[in-house]
């Protein structure tokens, strides 16, 4: 079996495996080529690929030859007409997004397994993809408040005077909104939660912070993890208990998404201008719409004196970890489709593998993809 590991767009610093992710599989019996340079911006060079046996090949052979190909972001539709067919590609794919390539895809006979449609549940934890990048993209989205913000985040008693907490706003209790809230607390910073789910409270409290509870959410128990659209009833609720608490904040991190749809979208314009003059936005949730008026996707910009931060690939800026993790969730499901001997076996009476599988003879098999093209 031939594992072809692809450089990523310019923009984007991970790699798919690690070296020694690499070598694993090679061991089992397979041979795994590189893109040359695919791991330089995750620091890890040709030189490391090579001392584990990795062989580095042109990226057009590997697109033609390549039993399995390995990415993060989808490969371009430029050049996925050179793929071979049946090849099977693994990656984050955004199928309810681009539902249109997924039907490319399966005009070229391709089997597509896009991770972040795995079904949320404990077997598939270490699979898992969305979460082991939420995780950093919490983390990093507090370090990088910290550093735009013109004040401390915890408090001093100085003999110049006192220094009050910076007071921090998480939307959204997910993976990414909870690492938000660990890391904030152990700055030093006063945090509050706000998110639809009463089940997280408990979470939430146990790291620290308050939680904004609201009466009435949708129950979103059968979501697998994810948020769910609320009542209009709820939505004015929600929007005016945050009112209070945006107007207090210094920082407000935004990590809250829906599930192949656009953000919600939680703060106005009105209650930004409440903000004070050097508060920071930082919103994950960019790329879909985001969940706070005026954000840009992939831009920091100033508006009613506050700083706004459109950024939902903050797992690239710490690209060695990210690689590693996501490395990690594809080498755990590859020991679904490949036996001991390197050999594919494609059971889809298993959920983990049905449930991420979108394209496979020829048919878009996710019947939420299928009904996105049909529309």
């Amino acid at each position: 079996m031939i594992i072809g590991i692809l450089k990523e767009p310019q923009e984007e610093n991970r790699v798919s495996l690690l070296p020694e992710q690499a070598e694993g599989l090679i061991k089992n019996g397979n041979q795994v080529w590189l893109e040359k340079g695919a791991g330089e911006k995750a620091f890890a060079l040709d030189e490391a690929y090579l001392a584990c046996n990795v062989i580095i090949q042109e990226r057009t052979k590997i697109i033609q030859e390549a039993d399995i190909l390995l990415s993060y972001w989808a490969i371009p539709e430029a050049i996925a007409g050179q793929i071979k067919e049946d090849a099977i590609l693994i990656g984050v794919y955004q199928p309810l997004f681009q539902f249109n390539l997924m039907k490319q895809w399966a005009q070229q006979k391709l089997t597509c397994f896009s991770l972040d449609m795995i079904p949320r549940t404990t077997r598939a934890q270490s699979m898992d993809v969305l979460s082991s990048q939420a995780n950093i993209a919490g983390y990093k989205a507090v370090l990088f408040a910290a550093n735009l913000f013109p004040r401390y985040f915890p408090m001093f008693m100085t003999a110049a005077g006192s220094i009050a907490p910076a007071k921090l706003l998480v939307l959204g209790a997910g993976v990414a909104g909870l690492q938000a809230v660990a890391t904030a607390k152990r700055l030093g910073a006063v945090v509050e939660v706000s998110d639809t789910r009463p089940a997280v409270k408990e979470e939430v409290m146990s790291l620290g912070a308050k939680f904004i509870e609201i009466e009435g959410a949708a129950d979103a128990s059968a979501a697998g993890g994810y948020a769910v659209e609320q009542s209009a009833e709820f939505k004015q609720k929600q929007q005016e208990r945050l009112a209070q608490s945006v107007a207090k904040s210094d920082i407000i991190i935004a990590t809250a998404q829906l599930q192949g749809k656009q953000a919600p979208l939680l703060i106005s314009e009105a209650m930004l201008k409440t903000m004070k003059a050097g508060s920071v936005v930082i919103d994950l949730a960019a790329a879909t719409g985001g969940n706070v008026f005026g954000v840009q996707n992939n831009a920091t910009i100033q508006l009613h004196g506050v700083t706004l931060v459109g950024n939902s690939q903050l797992p690239s800026t710490m690209p060695w970890d990210a690689s590693k993790m996501y490395g990690k969730n594809l080498l755990n499901f590859l020991q679904l489709i490949l036996n001991k001997e390197g050999k594919l076996q494609l059971n889809f009476e298993d959920d983990l593998i049905k449930g991420c599988c979108i394209t496979h003879n020829a048919t878009v098999t996710n019947s939420r993809v299928a009904e996105l093209i049909n529309t």
